[in-house]
């Protein structure tokens, strides 16, 4: 894009808060939007201010910080003060020392002029933006809506905590986006499973889908405890039982002041008396373990959906947006459509306090510039692209024999790779916005392979051995695979896999039948969709197994990352753009 003062730029941002990132919108339309993890350091989930997140989306748009008419935070600390300030009044140690991190993180946002001249280089005069500040669980709802295809839907935020609330109840139409109640902290769902993962010894922030997992080996039977410990009315409220969690930790949540997120424990003592003492990382994984997983996950869904059967009476109609982090529960995501009277669903791909910079960003595009909403957002491809020349110098740095291909070529030559049994590194085009590998960032297999499961897990992947792998299907083939036919193009429904076909998916179909669905058409992408395509030719299978192009670290973002990834696991093959390099000992291909 090149600059423009007919073009009205705005910069969402996400600082100071986990999974930092940038966005860029150019007349509405999103050109750019990374989080800070994939960058720089690559610390996962980094918190702090996502300077090279702006410096990249600002160059993907040919822009300069002279050129952005408007910076959106989504984060308002002036959100909800009587709730603080009655918090504060009950509870004076915690507070003094979450203050301690909020005052910090004021002042930070209150030199944001000189901030991103700074990162950017400039003197601090072509800073001549307008800031806005979208309260967090706004700017959640708001990054589901305004990139939804629904004119009219009820809006639904919900995970840990932001500007002292912990979900948003709303009601959206057109330009404008209406909350119309909130629970506040200490109450909170994400709060309650955090706690849980915790408690069975997933102590690190993100560990929750870890816990999804592990729950589908396990039983409900402490179910009935979990409903004492967060307790509903029906009536949109939730509660924790005070006693048995501390919310704070003492301390402030994620109060580190740097890029790290130190997750202090969000459960008391007492716990112990109900289960016994709880697992510490690395010791072996109980059937207790299991249980308490599987009845977390039973109540965070009984909850979750009590909640929006609740906002369906207030708001009626067939259409839900959800966000926040909880919104990355793909189990229960599968649950709204079927078990709830709203039919049609949209998340979009940063759920999570990433996709807060999107949101405020589309806010002050929306409901604060009152402009045209702007095109559905139907892919996730918003991130760096490396070039050509890139990629084939990260092969020679590594001394790595590589042959080019043309497109039908590269695609016959990496389907008769999966086809065999080799697990590949697809590295394609620009980057996925959010969590996910969405098929630009992503590691490969056949899906039906006896062991790929257990292989991927112990020698690429390195770790949990329960841990599940997404189907990424055809879309017009997911009636004759899964038992409901879901779209789902960011992979955030899990579905259960028809009897017939589980043997067919073995190594993607997960301990309770059910699979991380991935749904994509050619128009979402294209390459992807021809070499799933490809492979179902030779296969009779239009699913490949896929999972994120990392082992323990952020998703790869440059050729050199993706190379040394490629070398230093037992990944077989890696296509990185028309290039394909094997290693020694697996066959060429035809």
């Amino acid at each position: 894009m090149v600059s423009s003062p007919d073009v009205t730029a705005i910069l969402g941002i996400n600082a100071y808060h986990p999974d930092a990132s940038a966005v860029l919108l150019c007349d509405g339309k999103i050109v750019a939007a990374v989080a800070e993890e994939r960058l720089g350091e690559r610390i996962k989930h980094c918190t702090g201010f996502p300077g090279q997140a702006i410096q990249t989306v600002l160059k993907l748009g040919g822009l300069r910080l002279g050129d952005v008419d408007h910076v959106a935070l989504g984060q308002d600390n002036n959100a909800n003060k009587k709730q603080k300030i009655a918090y504060s009044l009950s509870h004076p140690i915690n507070s003094a020392r979450v203050a301690t991190a909020h005052i910090w993180r004021r002042r930070q946002m209150h030199s944001l002029h000189k901030q991103l001249a700074g990162t950017c280089g400039v003197d601090v005069s072509e800073a001549r933006f307008q800031l806005h500040h979208v309260e967090h669980h706004l700017a959640h709802v708001a990054s589901a809506f305004f990139a939804s295809p629904f004119e009219r839907a009820a809006g639904f935020s919900y995970d840990g905590s932001g500007d002292f609330a912990s979900s948003m109840y709303a009601r959206c139409e057109g330009n404008r986006i209406e909350p119309f109640d909130r629970v506040y902290v200490p109450h909170s769902l994400g709060f309650f499973y955090t706690s849980i993962c915790q408690f069975i010894g997933f102590d690190t922030f993100g560990d929750e889908y870890k816990v999804m997992g592990l729950s589908a080996y396990g039983n409900p039977v402490y179910l009935d405890v979990m409903r004492k410990l967060l307790r509903t009315n029906g009536q949109g409220r939730f509660w924790l039982a005070k006693r048995y969690f501390n919310p704070f930790g003492g301390r402030a949540f994620g109060a580190n002041i740097g890029r790290r997120i130190w997750l202090p424990n969000l459960y008391d003592d007492r716990l112990i008396e109900l289960f016994g003492l709880p697992r510490k990382r690395g010791e072996e994984i109980t059937q207790r373990d299991k249980d308490l997983a599987a009845s977390c996950q039973k109540r965070f869904e009984e909850a979750v959906l009590e909640c929006v059967r609740w906002l369906h009476k207030q708001v009626g109609g067939q259409n839900i947006v959800t966000a926040g982090g909880c919104a990355l529960n793909g189990v229960c995501n599968a649950r709204v459509p079927l078990d709830t009277p709203f039919a049609n669903y949209y998340i979009q791909p940063a759920a999570s306090d990433d996709g807060t910079a999107l949101g405020a960003a589309l806010y002050v595009w929306n409901a604060v510039l009152n402009q045209p909403r702007i095109e559905p957002m139907d892919h996730a491809f918003l991130g760096p692209e490396h070039s050509v020349e890139a990629m084939e110098q990260a092969l020679k740095d590594k001394a790595l024999n590589y042959q080019r291909f043309d497109e039908p070529a590269l695609l016959d030559r990496v389907a008769t790779h999966l086809a065999g049994g080799h697990v590949t590194g697809w590295y394609q085009g620009r980057s996925e916005w959010g969590p996910r590998a969405l098929g630009n960032r992503s590691i490969l297999a056949h899906p039906g392979w006896p062991g790929m499961k257990d292989l991927i897990n112990a020698k690429i992947k390195r770790r949990e051995p329960f841990r599940p792998f997404a189907p990424t299907i055809l879309r017009e083939e997911v009636a004759n695979y899964f038992e409901h036919a879901m779209e789902s193009p960011f992979m955030m429904h899990v579905v259960k896999i028809r009897p017939e076909k589980r043997q067919a998916l073995a190594a993607v179909c997960h301990e309770d039948s059910t699979g991380r669905l991935h749904s994509v058409s050619r128009s979402q992408n294209r390459l992807y969709y021809d070499l799933i395509k490809t492979f179902a030719a030779k296969t009779q299978l239009p699913v490949v197994l896929n999972t994120s192009f990392n082992e323990n670290e952020p998703i790869v973002d440059s050729p050199a990352q993706a190379v040394e990834c490629f070398v230093r696991t037992d990944m077989d093959v890696l296509c990185l753009g028309p290039f394909v390099t094997v290693k020694p000992n697996i066959p060429a291909g035809n």
